[in-house]
């Protein structure tokens, strides 16, 4: 291992069990302020991980979208549910900046209705499932960025096996959290399975666009050597 790589590593080892202490940290077994410090541990260390690797405009706006995604997680248990998704929004925009700047190849028609279908139906499915009226239209906007993020992955040249099967997870972890506030309200299952499903997506999202970054940077600093 070269010196250089020993503190990423660390970092992101860090995280990692940042991201699991929170299963134990939940649901008033330590105080609030504890529970909300451990909850942005996880991706927050994610962001210093991909800050330590970032060497050009996309790492760093990797880098953003896991600090975003942090002050969402801390957000939605310190100020409430409107004001963690904002951020969270906030970062599904610049996540889709970042995929749309690697993006697999052009736009087809066929593709757009795709795209456009998904988003429809997953937005509609999201604003319908906490069973308030009230709640729909921001919960559908939110869920518009959120769907059309996880489309973009999946149309960005980042491997589909890590960062695209993250990004839909993250939006499986979000519907989970609408219906825990209508059909699924107290269903301790489901809350488990909004933050394994929310890490592990942004885990895997961190890890394979790193990887690529990395693998892009080292293939350039090869063609720039002297035949």
């Amino acid at each position: 291992m070269k010196p250089q790589d020993t503190l990423p590593r660390l970092v992101l080892a860090a995280a990692i069990a940042g991201g699991v202490a929170y299963f134990f940290a939940r649901d008033g077994v330590v105080p609030e302020a504890v529970s909300t410090a451990v909850k942005g541990s996880g991706v927050g260390l994610l962001a210093i991980y991909a800050a330590l690797l970032a060497k050009d405009t996309d790492g760093w706006l990797l880098a953003l979208v896991m600090l975003l995604g942090m002050l969402g997680d801390v957000l939605l248990n310190a100020a409430g549910l409107t004001t963690g998704a904002l951020a969270f929004l906030a970062g599904h925009l610049v996540a889709i900046v970042l995929y749309r700047r690697n993006a697999r190849g052009p736009l087809t028609p066929r593709t757009l209705v795709a795209v456009a279908l998904f988003v429809a139906v997953v937005t509609a499915f999201a604003a319908w499932l906490p069973g308030d009226p009230a709640q729909a239209p921001g919960i559908g906007l939110y869920s518009a960025g959120l769907t059309l993020m996880a489309a973009c992955a999946w149309l960005s040249r980042f491997p589909r096996g890590l960062v695209a099967v993250g990004a839909l997870m993250f939006v499986v972890s979000d519907l989970l959290l609408f219906a825990r506030i209508g059909p699924l309200a107290g269903q301790a299952w489901a809350s488990l399975g909004v933050w394994s499903l929310y890490f592990a997506g942004q885990l895997m999202i961190c890890l394979g666009v790193t990887r690529t970054l990395a693998a892009r940077i080292s293939a350039s600093a090869s063609d720039a050597l002297p035949a």
